[in-house]
């Protein structure tokens, strides 16, 4: 391993630890939306039916598979997501987004979009940022055997 592929994945660590508390005060303060909800929200509205398995979401959500739950608990609460029963398998559940879940994403957008690019891209060349995407893809794509 080099000096650059440590430099990669720290520099890779301390930019998470950084922007993902900024983007979460920001949606906050100015949605009432915490940055899980918001990637809960935005994972559900993208999906076939805008509903997905608990193990489906918990894959794809970046909250944490235990953290996810929980966290659709507190959407259900605040009627922007609701539970369905999962007819081909008694134990399982479906979150699928409301009405007002796809509002509050939709007036949350433009905050969320504008801290990624103040924060993040706008730090970068286009050029960069499309070898980052690609990159970070590349990676997701092929994990560890």
């Amino acid at each position: 391993m080099s000096d650059t592929d440590v430099a990669a994945w720290a520099a890779l660590l301390r930019v998470h630890t950084a922007l993902v508390p900024r983007l979460d005060r920001e949606l906050q303060a100015t949605c009432g939306l915490p940055l899980t909800w918001y990637d809960v929200l935005l994972e559900l509205n993208s999906a076939p039916g805008r509903r997905l398995s608990m193990g489906e979401l918990g894959e794809r959500a970046v909250v944490s598979r235990t953290r996810v739950s929980r966290v659709v608990d507190q959407l259900v609460a605040a009627g922007l997501v609701a539970r369905e029963a999962n007819p081909d398998d008694r134990r399982s559940a479906f979150a699928a987004i409301t009405d007002p879940g796809r509002a509050r994403l939709r007036a949350a957008a433009p905050v969320y979009l504008e801290g990624i690019h103040r924060h993040f891209t706008s730090r970068m060349t286009a050029r960069e940022s499309a070898t980052v995407a690609r990159a970070l893809e590349k990676v997701l794509a092929n994990p560890p055997g």
